[in-house]
């Protein structure tokens, strides 16, 4: 498995048999297999999680297919691809086998963000991915204690419905703007759901948050399966 970081909350994660391209609205992607299916996800609809441009990957490949978070309007899906879309919202869940009669077997469920959209969690080739969307511990100073408890609350009732996976590459947000409270959703999810390795996203360009957030103590007992991101364009092979 390749996994390489594109921008923002986006990479491009590269299978025997299929990509699957995540969260796309700006930056280079790699060349990808004209033989591979290209599954292409959007989270939401916020314009650093979703573009209409993700549709023109349709003119160099042939193989592709579009899942969508359901908050995004049906009227960005130009008309030609809507036979080639699945929205999904919370709890919703698509087998590809199934709704499109493709041997590869990819089943994607859908979790309620704690933002906008949904998180996906993806089972492909054997392996079990995770993409969180918006879907964070989203505390932030300033804001009423009543305000972040809810916040705090409605993850971790989120995270409940996600734990007991097994789950082999998840990419979760470190947020800097979150201020000294940038690693409390990355920390929730590793003690509550966990997986053997994790990517950072959503750090808008800060590439020293994961150094930072790795010397934190809360970090100790998992600080080895946090990959550190260096530049966009950065590739892992797994």
């Amino acid at each position: 498995m390749k996994i390489t970081y594109i921008h923002h909350s986006s990479f491009l994660v590269e299978m025997e048999q299929i990509a699957l391209l995540f969260d796309y609205f700006e930056g280079e992607i790699p060349e990808i297999r004209q033989d591979q299916l290209l599954i292409v996800f959007a989270s939401h609809r916020h314009g650093d999680h979703f573009s209409p441009g993700i549709f023109d990957l349709a003119e160099n490949h042939p193989k592709i297919w579009f899942v969508l978070s359901d908050d995004i309007w049906r009227k960005r899906v130009p008309e030609e691809f809507l036979c080639r879309t699945s929205f999904l919202g919370s709890g919703e869940e698509f087998s590809f086998q199934k709704e499109t009669g493709e041997k590869v077997p990819v089943t994607v469920k859908a979790f309620k963000s704690t933002d906008e959209g949904v998180a996906f969690l993806i089972e492909a080739e054997g392996k079990v991915l995770y993409h969180a969307g918006d879907l964070n511990n989203w505390v932030w100073e300033g804001e009423p204690e009543e305000y972040n408890c809810r916040m705090s609350e409605a993850f971790h009732s989120e995270l409940l419905k996600i734990a007991g996976n097994h789950i082999d590459v998840a990419f979760m947000l470190l947020d800097p703007r979150q201020g000294k409270d940038f690693y409390l959703g990355m920390d929730d999810f590793m003690h509550m759901v966990g997986a053997d390795i994790v990517f950072p996203m959503h750090f808008w360009g800060d590439f020293g948050v994961t150094e930072r957030f790795k010397t934190l103590p809360c970090a100790a007992d998992y600080a080895e399966k946090i990959m550190e991101i260096r530049c966009q364009g950065e590739s892992f092979q797994l």
